[in-house]
């Protein structure tokens, strides 16, 4: 089988997110062949390089995401006059406020999104791109009719000219992939199966893949992208009429993804629940929780427990989301009940704002555990301990988990929570608050807490450290759990039922060949023909019709260079 892998700022790039699931996913599924079509982020991430690439990856094409040069490309006044229809009507769907909507449904609202945004693509195949033209004044000028339309929006009412300009930018950057060369017999076109490993741009080109080529689609989503926008784009970060209309964009192409998509395949229950509210029908979802290598936490998750009775550990990133200052403050109280309970923070900042928050709480630390000492003569010393994997007491991130009898998670924020699978794979009892899915994460193999509440969090640490039987149970109980449900090979095993599923129930129905001249593998799946009266002797066949690009002649595909560029 061959595969469009899909992605936008992630693999094959060292620095991209998501990037240690993809290679896990192509290396674990080596009897299929991947093709890799790449949206970079930066420069910096172009100049990185990327990590090596197993033998059934066959051929990689990039494009930026984050930069485009004016294509050159003049249009004539037909080719305007089309451009103007297609970014007009796109833009008429996305300005549409509520009084509109309740006139026109919102089925015909993503109808006429859905079709303006094809008819563009089309516009890119045949002219040669669109970045000029999304660039043009004529681009600003049709957002500001779209603006100023009955029925808008009215914080698009509203918007000034650098608005316009601002989400005209915006605008060309997102359409980005479809002035790509992409799209041709020779790339997504000799796809049996296009999977995006995101949604938004990432998800784009297998749309137009399916549009040109009805080659299926398959998004996975580990994150919410439609809630990342709407939190990037903050009211410190743009006015509000910028703000209504890149959320209404963005809402409209996730829409349209979820509802062109074969399956969804979302990492937890709480991307489910945005895909089921943007539309997505609840038949095509399998939610297929990302896989996590074990056999690094194996050796603790099967020794005995060596850790101090009294010892909490809390490991991850240090960043405000975390909340360490409730933990601080829950270990205060747990002082009271366990005078001799110790904290463990095992983590490095993440970037500037990092820093200054773990210096904050360096300080607090300071302040609500002053060193003590048993006697006279004994150097005093703090029961919080702040500490960075590589150190002599937690030279790896295993070990940093062993350290704790109760590992402690205390996020406001918290997507899918890595951390709290690692814990599990290390047989720990832990304590976590409920944010993101940790509810379904730990399946009642650990105890969850409201956020923001130390007294709680307190009182959770505080009955699992004087009851070791308690926690060696729920630590055997998450172990099992973990492996059961969050290991690299249940990952791999459901995405290549989901391959076989899709391909079967959905043909690419074309005749593919390679450069010695033989067929692809599944170009032409056998469940597409069933031959013979298998329904009985009175069984007849419905006419139907059939694309004329089935009876053309195969088509002879190139294998593309691994180190072909952008």
């Amino acid at each position: 089988m061959r595969i469009g892998l899909l992605t936008a700022g992630g693999y094959p790039y060292v620095s991209g997110d998501a990037g240690l699931w993809c290679d896990r996913l192509v290396r674990g599924l080596d009897q299929h062949e991947f093709d890799i079509y790449a949206l970079s982020r930066s420069r910096r991430q172009e100049d990185d390089g990327w990590v090596p690439l197993p033998p059934q990856v066959s051929g990689v094409r990039t494009a930026p995401l984050w930069t485009a040069e004016d294509d050159g490309v003049a249009y004539s006044r037909r080719a305007r006059r089309r451009f103007t229809e297609c970014y007009g009507e796109l833009l008429a769907a996305v300005c549409a406020g509520p009084g509109a909507a309740s006139e026109e449904t919102s089925n015909d609202l993503t109808d006429r999104f859905g079709s303006a945004l094809y008819g563009l693509a089309e516009l890119a195949r045949d002219e040669g791109g669109l970045v000029r033209a999304l660039r043009s004044d004529a681009a600003v000028r049709t957002l500001e009719r779209a603006c100023r339309a009955p029925g808008a929006l009215r914080t698009a009412r509203e918007a000034r000219v650098p608005d316009l300009l601002t989400v005209t930018a915006h605008l060309e950057r997102a359409l980005r992939p479809l002035s790509l060369d992409w799209y041709g017999d020779d790339g997504l076109g000799a796809a049996d199966l296009c999977h995006a490993a995101a949604g938004g741009s990432a998800a784009l080109p297998g749309l137009l893949a399916r549009h040109f080529w009805d080659v299926p689609l398959l998004v996975t989503e580990y994150g919410v992208q439609l809630r990342s926008h709407y939190l990037a784009l903050g009211p410190d970060t743009a006015p509000p009429a910028v703000r209504a209309l890149l959320a209404a964009f963005q809402g409209r192409l996730a829409t349209e993804v979820y509802r062109r998509a074969e399956v969804l395949t979302p990492g937890n229950a709480h991307v489910r629940r945005w895909q089921e509210r943007c539309g997505a029908d609840r038949a095509r979802i399998r939610t297929v929780y990302p896989g996590m290598d074990a056999t690094r936490f194996a050796e603790v998750g099967e020794a005995p427990d060596r850790a101090d009775p009294g010892t909490l550990a809390w490991v991850g990133r240090v960043e405000p989301a975390k909340d360490l200052i409730s933990l601080l403050h829950a270990f205060a109280e747990v002082r009271k009940e366990e005078p001799k309970a110790r904290l463990r923070i095992v983590g490095a900042p993440s970037g500037p704002e990092g820093a200054a928050y773990l210096g904050h709480c360096r300080a607090l630390a300071a302040q609500l555990f002053p060193d003590e000492a048993e006697g006279v003569h004994a150097v005093g010393s703090n029961p919080v301990s702040f500490e960075e994997i590589g150190g002599p007491e937690a030279p790896s991130l295993a070990e940093a988990y062993a350290a704790g009898a109760v590992v402690v998670l205390s996020s406001v924020v918290e997507g899918f929570p890595v951390g709290l699978i690692e814990a599990m794979f290390c047989g720990r009892a832990t304590v976590s608050t409920d944010v993101g899915a940790v509810v379904e994460v730990i399946g009642g193999t650990g105890l969850v807490v409201p956020p923001r509440n130390p007294r709680a969090l307190a009182e959770a640490c505080v009955a699992l450290l004087r009851d070791p039987e308690r926690r060696e149970r729920l630590g055997a109980a998450a172990r099992a759990r973990a492996l059961e449900l969050f290991t690299v090979e249940q990952n791999i095993a459901a995405f290549h039922g989901i391959y076989l599923q899709i391909v079967s129930h959905c043909p690419v129905r074309r005749v593919v060949l390679d450069e010695a001249g033989e067929p692809l593998p599944f170009a032409t799946p056998a469940e597409s023909h069933v031959p013979g009266r298998w329904t009985g002797p009175t069984a007849r066949v419905l006419p139907r019709s059939v694309p004329g690009w089935v009876t053309a002649p195969p088509v002879r595909t190139t294998r593309l260079a691994a180190a072909e560029g952008a």
